[in-house]
């Protein structure tokens, strides 16, 4: 799983003497995780999987993960119903009114898009 020019992690100080024998082996696939980890450590697997990652994104870019999200989102949408993304909504936005001050909406409202609008390079054609 790791390229030829990556080094292997050292072994920890529990990968020290033989491993125990599994009693059963159903056991010992369960124990697998554990061995790997006290051998190369709690970071190895975090290593492995941005590694995965990386590779994958490289891969199949951008557009796959906005595909998949959409398909996570419209299955959710089937699952629970447009009205309860409207509660939802509903709920997020009375949460906002009670943390926020009297005034909050007046300000926001001033922004309206000029936030957005801020953010764009000078270079950019959209009016």
């Amino acid at each position: 799983m790791l390229p030829e020019d990556d080094e292997k992690p050292e072994p920890t100080s529990a990968d020290v003497g033989t491993p125990e024998a599994p009693s059963s082996e159903a056991a010992g696939r369960r124990r697998g995780g554990h061995t790997i980890r006290a051998k190369y450590g709690e970071d190895y697997y975090k290593k492995i999987g941005k590694k995965g990652g990386k590779a994958l994104k490289e891969q199949r870019g951008n557009e796959y993960y906005r595909t998949i999200a959409q398909k996570g989102g419209q299955a959710n949408v089937n699952k629970y119903g447009p009205e309860h993304f409207s509660n939802m909504g509903k709920l997020g936005g009375n949460t906002t009114k009670q943390r926020q001050d009297s005034d909050f909406y007046r300000r926001i409202g001033r922004l309206g898009g000029a936030a957005r609008r801020r953010k764009k390079s000078p270079d950019s054609n959209d009016s």
